[in-house]
């Protein structure tokens, strides 16, 4: 495709030379995130030095760099993992061979544009939700041969990593990411000098490089202002993703929107779309505009075209996830910009304000996106018409349900999350490349051919692959925490591979309410230590300035020097993507407890279901249109204007659905050892909810209803 594919095959080249010649084939692999979801890709890598592998968090580059000579000479005699290797590059080179496919043009792709992106642990430029489903997009995009490029920042030291203290308070930390040990390469200039970019920010010209990532077909740019043209405060630009520092932040967003589309324009390509995945890259509008008005059009005619050229997916109702800014802090920061465009920054303040003329209104980052663009969508059918409700203010001349808000339902990557024995289950009766048609249904009808029996062992195997983790994590954790030996001890004595297990993991706020699971704590110590036992696995980072977050988790491990809750529950630290797979792969159960209608649709619960788990939720977000009563469990979705008083009923109800409902149908064994009524709603879960909530069908839904081509707005 060019834009640096070369400077990724030269650093791969590099790598080859260290390696036996045998193994060549492996750097070329390493160098492109393919395998992270191709069937057995991990296990080319993993057969070299699997104990060096958990040690390079599964980077294959850096696996390479540092694998001992005596385990490469090992591997390069090894005729099944040569084989395995040349299979794969044969697999990815026809992969990468074939033509584009749809309505999109290569020529004229869509640029994705986005804060953070969860391709894979190994390469940390991601906090959460957002970055998971962006990286879950970018894969589907590869797969469908859909013609995208992806835009984003590299953050020298990523986002925070989390450890509890005694007290249980969290407690944050950041490690320098390396860029020569990921699987990336700097995009250079046909003279072979680096290319680089500048964009004024803040009475500054701030210099940044541009990384490439390869992500299957599709190159994920990442800018970077670690440049030595660049002070130390334009450097810290793209140091830490979130930083708190307002200024800062808006920097990383002038650089992110502008200086992604002048990172494009360098490279020779000219979207015809461009795709704000959250508000954070709003101001590439300026930059669209500004080559509009280089044509010759008045500013107002370049900014009307810019907004035909732009749609937005805002994903969040929460007050906190919708940023706004002081006038003066934007006016400061995007000074130089608007003077390129030959606009007024006080105009571009207005634009991101509910009431144009309220000079003490702030700068909304959702305002100025909702406002420039062609399009805008929520990310599930309630969060729509929340959404609706959230952004009336906006067209107060309309009736609510004209407000120019629709929706496309976020989906997963079935082939990144499903475990590996799940996987080779749907390989048996689903057909291999089963993912490939997961939003088809009828691939789904070909469950009802699987026996019960191997349907079990199935789950029981990612279950049990789970708990191991646990029962070391957990030690290695309260170790960290400094806790007592018999506490440090208990997890690994009291966690069972065939006990019921029930997650809940997720970024941590106060309206992803917890703190419901010890709402009254006799009932829930009872669930853990009574003859039909549960056993919780717990885990989330809040926010390094999210004290009210950090208090919930610290209020939950108060309870631990119970022996029921330290054998039998434990919150794990550091939560990331690799964790997620285990735990979303390895849970009986999936609670997903938001205070409605603040979830805007969730997807942990979407990648619990494609490994046979059941859920558990609020029928707010995704569940609300996924729930029908076979295929899980559900709670109330009214809201209640008291919060304590909806805490205590939907507290009592998840107690009396444990404890009357899911508890004994887990249990509820037939001669065989069989729990028959669960296996049923698991069949039913994965029929219902894997062909509807796959990515698959999340990018159909895009490219018809979004990407098509649109009549203006008005």
């Amino acid at each position: 495709m060019g834009w640096g594919d070369e400077d990724l095959a030269r650093r791969a080249a590099d790598l080859a030379d260290r390696l036996p010649e045998a193994l060549a084939p492996l750097a070329r692999i390493a160098y492109n995130y393919r395998w992270a979801w191709y069937p057995r890709g991990k296990e080319v890598f993993r057969a070299i030095d699997a104990g060096r592998w958990q040690l390079c968090g599964e980077n294959p580059v850096r696996l390479l760099q540092e694998v001992s000579s005596e385990a490469l000479a090992r591997a390069a005699g090894d005729p099944g993992l040569l084989a395995h290797a040349a299979a794969l590059e044969n697999a990815f080179a026809a992969d990468l061979g074939r033509p584009a496919v749809g309505p999109i043009a290569p020529e004229r792709p869509i640029a994705f544009f986005c804060a953070e992106y969860g391709v894979h642990h190994s390469l940390p430029v991601y906090s959460g939700g957002l970055g998971a489903l962006a990286g879950d997009l970018v894969k589907e995009a590869s797969d469908q041969a859909l013609p995208l490029v992806a835009v984003g920042l590299f953050y020298r030291q990523g986002y925070f990593r989390q450890r509890l203290d005694t007290s249980g308070w969290q407690q944050e930390y950041w490690i320098d990411n390396d860029p020569e040990r990921l699987p990336m390469a700097l995009v250079r200039a046909p003279d072979g000098e680096t290319l680089t970019i500048t964009v004024p920010i803040g009475g500054s010209e701030v210099h940044a490089q541009i990384w490439r990532v390869a992500v299957g077909r599709v190159p994920l740019f990442l800018l970077d202002a670690g440049r030595p043209e660049n002070g130390p405060l334009e450097r810290w630009i793209t140091s830490q993703l979130y930083v708190a520092d307002p200024i800062t932040r808006l920097s990383q967003y002038v650089l992110l929107g502008v200086g992604g589309f002048r990172a494009l324009a360098a490279m020779g390509i000219d979207p015809a779309l461009v795709h704000l995945n959250e508000g954070h890259a709003a101001f590439v509008v300026l930059e669209l505009a500004r080559a509009e008005a280089a044509q010759g059009r008045t500013v107002e005619t370049a900014l009307q075209a810019a907004q035909q050229r732009t749609v937005f997916t805002t994903h969040t109702p929460v007050a906190a996830g919708n940023e706004t800014y002081s006038p003066d802090d934007v006016v400061a920061t995007l000074d130089g910009v608007a003077a390129e465009l030959g606009v007024d920054p006080e105009a571009i303040v207005r634009l991101g304000r509910q009431h144009p003329q309220d000079s003490a209104e702030p700068f909304g980052v959702t305002h100025f996106s909702l406002r420039m663009c062609r399009t805008a969508n929520a990310v599930s059918r309630r969060h729509e018409g929340v959404a609706r409700e959230m952004w009336h203010g906006l067209w107060p001349e309309r009736a609510l349900d004209a407000v120019p808000i629709t929706h496309v339902t976020n989906g997963v990557h079935l082939a990144s999350w499903v475990g590996p024995t799940m996987h080779r289950l749907l390989d048996r009766y689903l057909g291999e490349g089963w993912w490939r048609r997961a939003s088809d249904v009828a691939t789904w009808e070909r469950l009802d051919q699987v026996p019960d029996t191997e349907l079990w062992d199935a789950r029981c195997e990612q279950r049990a692959d789970l708990v191991a983790f646990v029962k070391e994590r957990s030690g290695i954790d309260r170790l960290a925490e400094r806790q007592p030996r018999a506490l440090i001890e208990s997890a690994s004595r009291g966690f069972d591979p065939d006990v019921l297990t029930i997650g809940f993991a997720r970024r941590n706020a106060t309206y992803k309410r917890i703190g419901l699971l010890v709402h009254d704590p006799g009932r829930a110590i009872a669930l853990l230590s009574g003859p039909a036992p549960v056993q919780f696995v717990l885990a989330g980072k809040a926010h390094p300035a999210d004290d009210e977050a950090k208090r919930v988790v610290q209020d939950l491990i108060r309870i631990k020097d119970v022996p029921q809750v330290s054998e039998h529950a434990v919150y794990l630290h550091d939560y990331d993507l690799a964790m997620a797979k285990l735990l979303v792969r390895g849970c009986d159960l999936w609670l997903n407890l938001p205070r409605p209608p603040l979830e805007a649709s969730g997807t942990s619960g979407m990648k619990a279901a494609i490994n046979g788990g059941l859920n558990l939720s609020v029928l707010d977000g995704w569940w609300a249109e996924a729930y029908d009563g076979t295929n899980g469990w559900a709670l109330p979705g009214e809201i209640q204007p008291d919060p304590g008083t909806q805490d205590a009923r939907d507290a009592a109800t998840l107690y009396r659905l444990l404890e009357q409902e899911i508890v004994p149908t887990f249990y509820d064994r037939d001669g065989e050892g069989l729990p028959r009524a669960w296996l049923d709603r698991i069949r039913a879960s994965l029929q219902t909810l894997a062909p509807v909530f796959s990515a698959g069908r999340m990018l159909d839904d895009y490219v018809e209803r979004i990407y098509a081509p649109k009549k203006p707005r008005t």
